[in-house]
């Protein structure tokens, strides 16, 4: 007997084994139970996803003589179904019947009542395939059609069928199958095969399917055939021409790291191996897109091509504005290969390219962290030891990439000039990770505080909520907030007495507060680990300690010129009261 394709072997035979679409096959088994059955359905969706094999298990369910449990796969319509030797079912492809007459003969067997089952069920694959007299022919019979006839309508392209086709069909959209339901679906099936396959394999293997269940299984076929009864992640990149996720990764560090001789000859080994260069330009988007995805979002469910590690090792001190130049680079590579007689050598200039926008982007870093070798060579003064210096500047770094307000707008920045970089060094050397992560839990009090009573508090808090704390000493706070404007608000001197107080008051934390923006603070730490390296970090920050009641003396002036206009109030009335401040004589 000759050989059956696993996707043919291992159809779906009832609704509980198909995989993904369950908003269709929920609605299709209600339908059936409830006996509220339409007379014409479109199917459509991509290829591969199971429009098919569901419009072939709806034709058993409709005709099973088990009502409660179609399809049963027991009684003779079902057994028949199966076997594709059912009179009342009949399919049609409509890329090689698609003319008038075939739809014409139909149309005169459709008045004819089932042979064996309740109804007669017509399939039409790849209905868009119909000439326009062809679909003029089916319109009176698809909108009133004999009670004993569905018809099934199946296309990929659904914007080519007639509107006219359409109104009279009950529209079912097929989506792509997931990867998880894939990769689940294929490990049961080769489980069943006796056939081990590794779990990238696996992975490469959904990947190339891009959602179609039908190609997922032929892919497997095909590995099968070529690596017998053991599939590695080697065997499938060797059919198809691939690159593993490793050898991308490593692409993209000798690019970032600007190491052209290993990248040249890599690309001359893929060449010469008979990779294909446009997958891998198209791969490559892909990684760099989900690294950006990441890094955006903290969500790493989103993440298709590649793991939570992989992605965050690929992140480590980019920004996104680099990494999205570089897929505008491979962008326009890809639409070059059009007219290009050696893709490598487009690739290979691309690669370059991609190298110059590494040294001329300046922006703040996504996910900036620093290597292993240079947290051994940090050696931060005033700290108990290089080890804790590092964990204490990633841990900042890290603070100040989860901050997420973005400017909306231009705000015209105040005459007021930001911190000294040289001083902020001096706070970052003078910074200790135990008071920050203290002064953080401290700090989340601040949110309660936005709508206090006193409006002078509740004025204070709404200005400090969304700064992050990167930074904290025995006399210090370090803020990163999202503009500079901001920054120089909190830094403005004639300002520095109220925040003290509200610190004082509503934190107990008696502490100067200053504020530098993100990319002020990208600079310093890039700056902090030259001088690291070099052993030239400034000496610790020496801060005068905060008076305990530091604007004491401001507020009760404010106390006697509310009480004022309390009197005033209940006197008169506030619609009566208008405060006018009194202007100073020249």
């Amino acid at each position: 007997m000759s050989y059956k394709a696993l996707y043919r072997t291992y159809r779906p035979s009832s609704f509980e084994e198909v995989v993904g679409q369950q908003h269709i096959v929920t609605t299709l088994k209600n339908a059936v139970k409830q006996n509220k059955i339409a007379h014409a359905y479109l199917f459509c969706g991509p290829r591969g996803t199971g429009k098919t094999s569901i419009a072939k298990l709806l034709a058993k369910a409709v005709n099973c003589s088990d009502h409660e449990h179609a399809p049963c796969n027991q009684c003779e319509s079902c057994l028949a179904i199966q076997e594709g030797n059912h009179p009342d079912i009949v399919e049609i492809d409509a890329a090689s019947n698609n003319g008038v007459d075939e739809i014409r003969d139909l149309i005169e067997k459709v008045k004819y009542s089932p042979l064996q089952g309740r109804y007669k069920v017509y399939i039409i694959d790849e209905v868009h395939m119909l000439s326009t007299g062809a679909f003029n022919a089916l319109l009176k019979t698809l909108e009133e059609p004999p009670s004993h006839v569905i018809f099934i309508l199946a296309t990929t392209e659904p914007q080519k069928v007639l509107p006219t086709i359409i109104s009279r069909c009950q529209r079912y959209d097929f989506s792509k199958v997931s990867q998880s339901e894939m990769i689940g679906r294929i490990r049961k099936i080769l489980e069943q095969e006796k056939i081990s396959c590794d779990d990238e394999a696996l992975r490469l293997i959904a990947q190339l399917a891009d959602g179609g269940m039908r190609d997922a299984l032929s892919i497997v076929d095909q590995c099968i055939a070529y690596a017998q009864d053991n599939i590695t992640a080697a065997d499938v990149n060797e059919i198809y021409g691939m690159t593993t996720i490793s050898e991308k990764i490593e692409l993209l560090m000798w690019i970032f790291h600007r190491q052209a001789q290993p990248l040249l000859d890599k690309i001359r080994i893929l060449s010469e191996k008979g990779i294909d260069i446009k997958r891998l330009t198209s791969d490559l988007i892909e990684v760099l897109k989900e690294c950006v995805i990441l890094a955006y979002t903290q969500d790493s469910t989103l993440l298709n091509q590649l793991t939570e590690d992989e992605a965050l090792r690929l992140l480590e001190g980019r920004s996104s504005r680099e990494l999205l130049a570089m897929i505008d680079i491979l962008m326009e590579t890809m639409e070059k290969y059009r007219n290009a007689s050696d893709a490598a050598s487009y690739f290979e200039v691309a690669a370059l390219k991609m190298m110059a926008e590494r040294e001329e982007v300046s922006s703040y870093s996504l996910k900036p962290q620093i290597s292993d070798q240079s947290a051994r060579e940090i050696e931060p003064a005033a700290k108990n030891n290089a080890d804790e210096g590092h964990e204490t500047l990633v841990e900042e770094e890290k603070a100040i990439t989860e901050i997420s307000e973005p400017v909306e707008e231009q705000i015209q920045e105040t005459e007021i000039k930001p911190l000294n970089s040289e001083f902020i060094l001096q706070l970052l050397v003078s910074a200790d990770k135990e008071t920050r992560k203290k002064d953080e839990e401290i700090w989340k009090l601040i949110e309660g505080k936005c709508h206090d009573l006193d409006l002078n508090c509740a004025k204070i808090a709404n200005l400090l909520r969304n700064g992050r704390i990167v930074a904290s000493g025995e006399r210090f706070i370090l803020l990163c907030v999202g503009y500079q404007a901001l920054a120089n608000q909190i830094n403005d001197p004639g300002l520095q007495s109220e925040l003290i107080h509200f610190l004082i008051e509503n934190l107990k934390l008696k502490k100067h507060l200053f504020a530098i923006t993100q990319e002020q603070f990208k600079a310093v730490t890039d700056n902090f680990r030259i001088r690291a390296k070099q052993n030239t970090l400034p000496q610790p920050v020496v801060l005068a300690e905060v008076a305990s009641e530091p604007v004491e003396a401001q507020t009760q002036p404010q106390n006697e010129q509310n009480e004022i206009l309390t009197k005033l109030y209940n006197l008169f009335g506030t619609e009566n009261v208008k405060i006018m401040e009194e202007e100073e004589q020249s």
